[in-house]
């Protein structure tokens, strides 16, 4: 496979999807012309009937979910969805951070699951999988149309981002806190600049987000950060750094995710290693197996968001110190919130909730 850096991308290969039939293989000079091509994002909109993710895993904090998006535009290199792009028969490579999906409908949806009388009120997360606030949002405005829906219905949700997008909700969110309805986490994994535009070319600079994340704090909003993923050898010297960064912008929690490398990811962050960081691959990929049991990815629950062993414990350690030092809460980035005010669509207009 040609691996080649694209400006503005993340990944550096587009490896076949899992369910993906091998197809024709290029000659040599062709593979080198589709390899150079600058891809173009395209943007498709999809139909869905329900729009809210269920998850019963013990080591997630939350049980219910929702993605406008399918695809992330941001590119992050080291993002555990790209496996999920291989159900649509696309790559987990550049398909991933190109071909983005987008659910127009999904307020229309969230209404419709509502209103079923079955339906159980718990705190919704936005931003699970893929970014609620990458760049197509700014003019779909998808997540924040289900945003007037979850303060109209006094719905509790938290929110998951890379982006300082997130501020231009203010008036909502500022609302929503304020009935104990939201919190937001901002996902910081480094402030240097120049790893950044490699590593998650697309996300808005850490300055931004710190912005970002001190309005949000300043206008009574619950805001945490999320250093995700810590990497070894690449961003773990940054741990200390970064949390003095966020808890000088209004950040009362904060929480970490070892590197993850399901399915695809191992081929795909192994070969942004191989152009970007070729003489400390080996240690890196060397780290990563030391803390998930001699494997390139552990998938049990409670291993798989921290890693285990003598490094994986260092991290923890750090990270656990330095939060303790600064008056940081070492938590969970989604919180509890108040469930009580739900008020179902169709039933609440009656006055009755059948």
């Amino acid at each position: 496979m040609v691996l080649y850096s694209k400006k503005g991308r993340g990944a550096v290969s587009s490896p076949l999807g899992r369910f993906e039939r091998r197809p024709v293989e290029l000659d040599e000079e062709a593979a080198h012309e589709q390899a150079q091509a600058a891809p173009q994002t395209v943007l498709r909109a999809t139909s869905v009937r329900r729009i809210i993710s269920t998850n019963d895993s013990p080591d997630i904090p939350f049980d219910q979910s929702i993605n406008p998006y399918q695809g992330c535009e941001h590119g992050c290199v080291y993002c555990y969805a790209r496996p999920s792009h291989s159900y649509l028969d696309l790559s987990p490579g550049l398909d991933f951070e190109t071909q983005i999906f987008y659910k127009p409908d999904a307020a229309t949806a969230l209404l419709a699951e509502w209103e079923n009388k079955r339906y159980v009120c718990k705190p919704i997360t936005l931003g699970a999988n893929t970014d609620p606030y990458q760049p197509a949002e700014k003019s779909l405005q998808i997540t924040r149309g289900l945003l007037e829906q979850f303060l109209e219905h006094r719905h509790p949700v938290n929110i998951i981002t890379k982006s300082h997008l997130i501020a231009r909700d203010l008036d909502l969110l500022e609302e929503l806190a304020s009935l104990d309805l939201c919190s937001v986490a901002i996902s910081v994994p480094t402030i240097d600049d120049d790893l950044k535009r490699i590593m998650e070319p697309r996300v808005p600079s850490a300055a931004a987000r710190l912005t970002a994340m001190r309005r949000l704090a300043g206008h009574g909003v619950p805001t945490s950060a999320l250093l995700a993923p810590i990497i070894p050898a690449i961003n773990d010297h940054e741990i200390e750094s970064i949390l003095e960064a966020v808890a000088d912008a209004g950040a009362t929690r904060a929480h970490y995710i070892f590197l993850r490398l399901p399915h695809e990811l191992t081929d795909i962050f192994s070969d942004w290693l191989e152009i970007h960081f070729p003489e400390r691959r080996n240690r890196v990929l060397s780290l990563v197996r030391e803390a998930c049991g001699g494997r390139s990815y552990d998938s049990r629950f409670g291993v798989r968001q921290t890693g285990r062993g003598a490094y994986a414990e260092m991290i923890g350690s750090r990270f656990r110190k330095t939060s303790r030092r600064l008056g940081i809460e070492p938590g969970e980035y989604a919180r509890s919130l108040d469930c009580s005010k739900f008020a179902r669509p169709g039933a609440c207009q009656l006055g009755l909730d059948f």
